[in-house]
């Protein structure tokens, strides 16, 4: 049997060495090493697993030719594998809250940052918003990005799914206060769309929450395929981007959408 199309992914959930990078840095390269001997094509961490998530602190942040990048992208040369982390991004008088996806010979392969930013925890008084999808491909896997709070607003999703993405890898930091919507939608965006979704969340206790894991691949019918604990580990699952093709043509969702007719409504007033 042809494997070649299957697409071996890893979610890194990684407890970080709060507002430290270098010692998390030093932590993440024994997982991106295991990842890579394990046959993964990109190992992926949870949001600003570098320094540990918080929606109040611009503290590290730096350029993309910064600490955090740059050792993302010399582990993935030395490993020979793809890697997607987040971290605070320099960008004018307000950092981004940035993911960026790094290929096996260590370039930038897309970047995104941050649409909704957290309103409730003060995200949006720190950090800029980011406007741009961030699209790349992974052997025949076309991927897409987003952030933690971004999964409650299935418009980016949507968006995705137009541009022909078949997966789309979620970092976060997700509290355990409401991991019950953590399922929820994870499985509604991959369900709705027709596609993968990655979530990974990081857990441990931090200053600004608690985090208990469960990071979840959910497939294109809504089917949790992999799922992790409460503990740091790496997470594996084959993505299959033929099944996305699949459902997608046998079950037609897309073609009956009403597009200008929502546009329509929207504009009407009440």
């Amino acid at each position: 049997m042809d494997n070649s199309h299957i697409v071996r992914i890893c979610s890194a959930q990684i407890t970080s060495v709060w507002d430290d990078p270098d010692k998390t840095l030093q932590k993440a390269g024994l997982f991106v090493h295991h990842a890579a001997v394990s046959g993964a094509a990109l190992i992926c961490f949870p949001e600003q697993f570098a320094t540990g998530w918080d929606p109040c602190s611009d503290s590290h942040a730096e350029e993309r030719d910064g600490t955090i990048v740059s050792t993302l992208r010399n582990l993935a040369t030395e490993n020979n594998i793809g890697i997607l982390g987040s971290f605070r991004e320099k960008a004018g008088s307000h950092p981004k809250n940035t993911a960026v996806a790094v290929g096996s010979d260590g370039s930038i392969h897309a970047t995104y940052a941050k649409m909704h930013l957290f309103s409730p925890g003060g995200e949006d008084t720190i950090f800029a918003p980011g406007s741009d999808l961030g699209i790349f491909t992974l052997g025949p896997l076309t991927c897409g990005i987003a952030l933690c709070y971004d999964l409650r607003f299935p418009e980016l999703f949507r968006l995705y799914a137009k541009k022909g993405v078949q997966a789309v890898f979620v970092p976060a930091a997700w509290p355990e206060s409401r991991m019950k919507h953590w399922e929820l939608f994870i499985t509604a965006r991959a369900c709705e769309n027709q596609m993968y979704v990655c979530g990974i969340n990081t857990t441990g206790r931090t200053p600004v929450d608690t985090y208990v894991g469960g990071s979840m691949t959910v497939d294109p019918q809504g089917s949790i395929v992999c799922r992790a604990n409460d503990a740091e580990q790496l997470l594996f699952c084959d993505l299959d981007p033929e099944i996305v093709t699949t459902a997608r043509e046998t079950f037609p969702v897309a073609r009956d959408r009403r597009e200008e007719l929502y546009h329509t409504l929207a504009g009407r007033r009440i």
